[in-house]
């Protein structure tokens, strides 16, 4: 009895470490931007694998940084099945001295976060010219390589309330360049001279497509500054322009000499297998995921990695999953290939190591990601074959269980005859009701709304290429019509307040082109290019605008 009674003990204990352990949270820990100015606040994010009823240390913070607001977040979501919960905590923080500065790590319960490294510069924004509202721009390299990341950083700082804030992106000539934008635009306080202001930043991911050199105008911002309670007029603010040298593709290395072109800042090859690969019987599909990332690079540049031919191993490839996140470097890039194994033979099985050659921009050398080798067991499967016994059957053994007929002879005969001309007398009325004269023609239905509203949409581009701008006024009038059935805008300046830039700003121009007091001029070239993309700006939105950074630039007329 004692026995069995340490026997269950040890057993319940085995069991609470085991679920202890489990129930440990992941702590991670990560900023935003890994350089900031002495003067720029930042945010670090403390995320808790699990919804924790812990809260984390934050006084370990206090020595090298200020402290500013702080928010969380409970998260929640089912992947495969299987519910995970996640905690974040969201921290303003301001650091105290310039120079390579560490982030202490951040216990929350019995766990702790990882430091994590920042570059704190001195301040180098001095206010330009209106002290209150300017704006600056940077380039992280003055010289880049064919399709590698070149991050264009925009910020606008603003002491003072605007009105009818708008930004305009610069333009970009020379060789020939992929714009994406990388992440959304964040907000964060910054101290210049004492004085505090608001930053808006934009960051742009240029990708050259070619050898040369681009440049970049300058940045413009346009508002109107809310100064001693009274409104100024528009005021244009610019940034510095910037020009990027664009080297050539380098030549592959000795070993790779077919080695496909992927310029990255870090590249990292992983594998996950639907189950475990050491239990694997013959003939029972099991799936590898091979998942390769880039730092710097956007997913279809990213190469595929052909499944190795194995000798015992059927291997049938699936389609690949494309994705993206953004990093503080700029946009990391992933490749999901997907491939069903199946085992034909029992045995040890090699599968060989996978190499992905790629260009480190920052070191400007070739480097190799690999994943290692494995051996994958295949457990032979005998099924025997059991013959099916043969009866041997009489002509004694027939006529014993000969069976009777159930109905009299010509039964089914006179029902296919009966079906016959059932159907025949079908056939005819349905002929005869078909000739009808009198039978009223049947209406065809209207196209569906979306059909409508695409075809004035076309026919709206056709006009604006064509620079008929009675024509375009007309076409996106009557798209409005079907848009809001119940309150159509009577203009196209109207309709201009209900859709987002660069649609908004075309429109707008076309109706100061049409209606304005003085000679004005529209682009039919841009307008046609906004219409291929329409974002409706609902009602509620419309009232937050006034103080909100919108992407794109608004008609400069308008004021």
């Amino acid at each position: 009895m004692n026995n069995r009674f340490l026997q269950n003990s040890a057993l319940v204990f085995i069991v609470f470490i085991a679920t202890m352990s489990g129930a440990s949270a992941a702590i991670r820990a990560q900023v935003d931007r890994p350089s900031v100015d002495l003067n720029e606040s930042f945010m670090l994010e403390i995320i808790v694998d699990t919804n924790t009823d812990s809260e984390p240390d934050l006084t370990v913070l206090e020595e090298a940084f200020y402290v500013g607001q702080v928010s969380q977040l409970s998260n929640t979501s089912i992947y495969n099945g299987e519910i995970r919960r996640s905690r974040t905590w969201t921290i303003a923080l301001m650091p105290k001295s310039a120079g390579e500065q560490e982030i202490p790590s951040v216990t929350v319960g019995n766990e702790q976060s990882a430091p994590v490294k920042i570059t704190v510069n001195e301040p180098s924004k001095e206010p330009p010219g209106e002290a209150d509202v300017f704006i600056t721009s940077e380039v992280d390299q003055a010289e880049a390589y064919v399709q590698a990341q070149i991050l264009y950083r925009i910020k606008v700082y603003r002491a003072v309330a605007t009105r009818q804030p708008a930004l305009r992106e610069p333009t970009i000539s020379g060789a020939e360049v992929l714009v994406e934008l990388a992440g959304d635009e964040k907000s964060y306080e910054a101290i210049l001279n004492g004085k505090a202001y608001n930053v808006v930043e934009r960051v742009i991911a240029l990708y050259p497509q070619q050898s040369g050199e681009i440049a970049i105008s300058p940045a413009v911002f346009e508002a109107r500054v809310l100064r001693n309670a009274r409104i100024t007029g528009r005021k244009v603010f610019q940034s510095d322009a910037h020009t990027v040298k664009v080297l050539p593709i380098p030549a592959p290395p000795d070993e790779f000499q077919d080695a496909v072109w992927l310029p990255a800042r870090d590249v990292r090859l992983s594998e996950e297998w639907s189950r475990d690969p050491e239990r694997i019987n013959a003939g029972e599909p099991v799936t590898r995921r091979v998942t390769v990332s880039a730092l710097g690079q956007i997913e279809t540049q990213i190469p595929a990695i052909m499944p190795p031919s194995v000798d015992g191993l059927n291997i049938y490839e699936d389609k690949p999953e494309l994705s993206r996140r953004v990093e503080a470097g700029g946009i990391r890039g992933i490749r999901k290939d997907q491939y069903a194994i199946i085992g034909v033979n029992g045995g040890a099985i090699e599968l060989p190591e996978l190499e992905v050659p790629w260009w480190d921009i920052d070191a400007a050398t070739w480097r190799v990601a690999r994943l290692p080798a494995r051996t994958i067991n295949v457990k032979a499967v005998d099924v025997p074959v059991t013959a099916a016994p043969v009866v041997e059957t009489t002509k004694t053994d027939v006529a014993e269980r000969a069976v009777p007929p159930l109905m009299p002879g010509g039964f089914w005969q006179r029902v296919s005859q009966l079906l016959a001309a059932v159907w025949l007398l079908t056939v005819f009325a349905w002929w005869w009701s078909s000739r009808d004269p009198k039978r009223a023609p049947r209406e065809p239905e209207p196209p569906p709304v979306y059909k409508r509203q695409a075809k004035f949409l076309r026919a709206a581009r056709k006009a604006a290429l064509a620079g008929d701008a009675a024509a375009v006024r007309s076409a996106m009038l009557d798209w409005g019509r079907l848009q809001w059935p119940d309150d159509a805008p009577r203009s196209v300046g109207e309709l201009a307040e209900r859709v987002a830039t660069p649609l908004a700003e075309e429109l707008q121009k076309l109706s100061m082109a049409s209606y304005g007091p003085g000679p004005s001029e529209w682009d039919g070239a841009a307008l046609a290019k906004s219409l291929r993309s329409i974002t409706i700006v609902s009602a509620d939105s419309r009232a937050d605008l006034e103080d909100r950074l919108p992407p794109l630039m608004p008609p400069a007329g308008h004021s």
